[in-house]
């Protein structure tokens, strides 16, 4: 691969747009659809009480209580964004885009774009985050920061469960809580775009492929392991990289 040529690319770019899924977080260590050690080791008696089989299962689950759903929801928030620190692949991703105008466009809803220095105001979490959370019966559609209220509820769970006096209540209705994230709030307040995994996230790679077969001067930059995928009306202008993220960001910050 020729990453001298990505390089110039960048380097010439007015702006760049960033599209990211799943394929990123894995890489930082998070991965939502994995039965692994890193979810036993964290979820462990979640899986074994309640048949948990991974973190997606647990945000997307029908909970019988607020008390254990809270439970999950506090724990996820306090490991991967109470004590999230930036990762040297997020650190080489910033140091690549460097002083360009960006924006991010991401499925992901750990917020560690934000986390990590990049501008919440060129952020787009297009199926929402977890650390903001809605009215449950959407009796009005504003968002309230969820992080501070997590922390206090991990602080006093116990056995899985968090006290009651404790689960968040909409300030206005009265109604349990959810964490703005599509699946996890059972009535989502933002139109709903749908869900699609991997190469064939289109939900992301679409409307970028789309957008590059529509610039002139646009450049398409693709990085997935085990299958790349680039229509062909923009193969020309397009540069697909099998291969681990951190290794290519890793290059091309060497190239840069």
């Amino acid at each position: 691969m020729d990453y001298q040529a990505i390089a110039e690319k960048i380097k010439q770019a007015d702006a760049v747009l960033i599209g990211a899924s799943n394929g990123l977080s894995i890489t930082e260590g998070l991965h939502i659809f994995a039965d692994n050690k890193a979810f036993e080791d964290l979820f462990g008696d979640f899986k074994r009480n309640y048949g948990i089989t991974c973190l997606l299962h647990g945000m997307t689950a029908h909970w019988p209580t607020e008390s254990e759903k809270w439970g999950f929801w506090s724990r996820l928030i306090h490991h991967y964004c109470a004590e999230y620190e930036e990762t040297p692949v997020m650190k080489d991703l910033r140091d690549i885009i460097g002083q360009k105008d960006y924006f991010v466009l991401t499925s992901n809803g750990e917020c560690h774009f934000e986390m990590s220095g990049f501008d919440p105001e060129k952020i787009d979490e297009i199926e929402g985050n977890w650390l903001t959370m809605q009215c449950r019966a959407a009796c009005h559609d504003t968002l309230y920061p969820v992080l501070e209220k997590a922390e206090e509820m991990h602080k006093a769970e116990k056995d899985g469960l968090v006290p009651g006096d404790l689960t968040p209540k909409c300030p206005k209705c009265g109604s349990p809580m959810d964490i703005h994230m599509m699946g996890a709030a059972d009535r989502y307040v933002a139109d709903d775009g749908g869900q699609r995994l991997g190469w064939r996230n289109q939900l992301i790679k679409g409307p970028l492929m789309r957008l590059t077969a529509a610039e002139p001067k646009a450049t398409y930059i693709t990085i997935n392991l085990g299958e790349v995928y680039i229509t062909e009306n923009i193969k020309n202008k397009s540069y697909g990289i099998d291969g681990k993220i951190a290794d290519v960001l890793r290059e091309i910050k060497k190239a840069m």
